[in-house]
């Protein structure tokens, strides 16, 4: 707690005393916005790196994101971390975009370039990944099917990420069955839409659950999901980070399961964000006790 107050001084110090007509602008976008911890990730990175960059929050309400984005073509700012709910439009406001966003169907980083045109990429996918590597290293993507909760874009994020990295099959769990159809035939024969009580033996096939909603185990319990069907050697991650122990993530570990939460993957998304925007790899920060401090 103490390094997490020091690096919050710091960065609201330095980051002021760096800001010049020559500042490299990023920041994040959103809806609302006031939530995130994106910048206090990134504004610390930058300070330890001491480069001349500045990263800032935009609240921006839905009907006014074309606008906005429009009005920063060919500008000031480099470029864009976004977040709900504005990551499908952004993809749709670019001029060119990453296999992995077009894959995802959504962008969470737009680039800015100094001709005014735009371009999307999509980290999110990277950070789920990274997020696994970290919490539970010995987790295979591609030994098991993966179960999905949610039919979004984070879970369409999700799965198309699983898919590059091999998961066999990935199988979709939703309140909603026409929207989760819709995403499974976006994304592909491996990809299957589940009935709301999923039958205890498919259950224990899964090498891991992903919750992609606001609300994981609540909706795991309106859909039937019983978190004892999962074998013991299941993993359940919660996207979630505020709370970072979410009601699913307790219930999985009372169980002896493994468990990744949704703060190590907002890490290692921005992660490559950085490196994208600022052209350097993060400095070695304990990036995760900074977030925790906040």
């Amino acid at each position: 707690m103490v390094a997490a107050v020091g690096w919050r001084v710091a960065v609201t110090t330095a980051t002021t005393a760096m800001i010049t007509g020559s500042t490299r602008l990023a920041g994040v976008v959103g809806w609302p916005i006031s939530h995130s911890l994106s910048p206090r990730l990134q504004n610390c990175w930058i300070v330890a790196a001491q480069i001349n960059a500045a990263y800032v929050p935009f609240a921006v309400p839905p009907d006014r994101f074309a606008a906005f984005v429009a009005g920063l073509r060919g500008g000031a700012v480099v470029g864009l971390n976004v977040t709900a709910p504005h990551k499908e439009p952004a993809l749709a406001l670019a001029d060119r975009a990453s296999p992995r966003a077009l894959a995802a169907g959504a962008a969470n980083l737009l680039v800015f370039d100094a001709d005014g045109s735009l371009g999307a990429d999509n980290t999110d996918g990277e950070g789920l990944l990274r997020a696994f590597a970290v919490q539970a290293p010995s987790f295979d993507p591609s030994a098991a099917p993966i179960l999905i909760l949610g039919a979004g874009g984070a879970a369409r994020g999700a799965a198309s990420a699983l898919l590059e990295a091999g998961t066999p099959r990935i199988y979709l769990l939703n309140r909603n069955p026409e929207r989760a159809s819709a995403l499974a035939r976006a994304l592909g024969p491996q990809v299957e839409v589940l009935s709301a009580s999923p039958a205890k033996h498919l259950a224990r096939s899964w090498g891991a659950l992903i919750n992609a909603t606001p609300a994981g185990l609540e909706a795991a319990s309106v859909l039937g999901l019983d978190l004892s069907a999962l074998s013991p050697g299941a993993v359940v991650m919660d996207m979630v980070y505020r709370p970072l122990l979410t009601p699913l993530l307790i219930a999985a570990a009372q169980r002896g399961l493994q468990t990744v939460d949704g703060l190590e993957m907002l890490i290692g998304q921005a992660r490559p964000s950085f490196t994208i925007l600022f052209g350097i790899e993060p400095p070695p920060l304990d990036i995760r006790a900074v977030a925790l401090g906040a």
